[in-house]
């Protein structure tokens, strides 16, 4: 477990604030923020994202559906615009971006708690205490 996975799954599961997400998140430089986006599209495809997922994580985002990121989650396969959400450039796009991957994520791993892992599960990530 990697300094980055507990912050986004502490960002997912409402653990830790988003605005202490968007902090960390700038510190990174564009490559690392790049890996990041990445990584969090990855985890949304293997906690199996929906195309439903997209409108509620932009809700969930507070994006406003004019948002770059929040057009493309409503366009086409939602891994194939996952990918390009996690391309995007433009720092404040990035930013757009970071919040709205992990929206998702929040959506799509709570729906993969509830059906597959509501008995217990070992997942580390799933153990995670509130932060302080």
């Amino acid at each position: 477990m990697t300094e980055r996975d507990l912050m986004l799954n502490e960002l997912a599961q409402g653990l830790r604030p988003m605005s202490q997400g968007l902090e960390w998140f700038d510190r990174l430089g564009p490559e690392a923020q790049s890996e990041t986006l990445v990584f969090l599209r990855h985890h949304c495809i293997q906690a199996r994202a929906v195309t439903e997922d997209g409108p509620e994580g932009v809700r969930r985002a507070g994006l406003r559906p004019t948002h770059t990121p929040a057009v493309l989650i409503t366009r086409g396969r939602i891994d194939e615009q996952l990918g390009k959400i996690a391309g995007l450039t433009p720092p404040d796009e990035r930013r757009k971006a970071f919040r709205l991957l992990v929206a998702v994520l929040a959506v799509a791993d709570a729906r993969r708690r509830d059906r597959h892992c509501s008995g217990g599960c070992t997942h580390w990530w799933h153990q995670l205490p509130a932060s302080d």
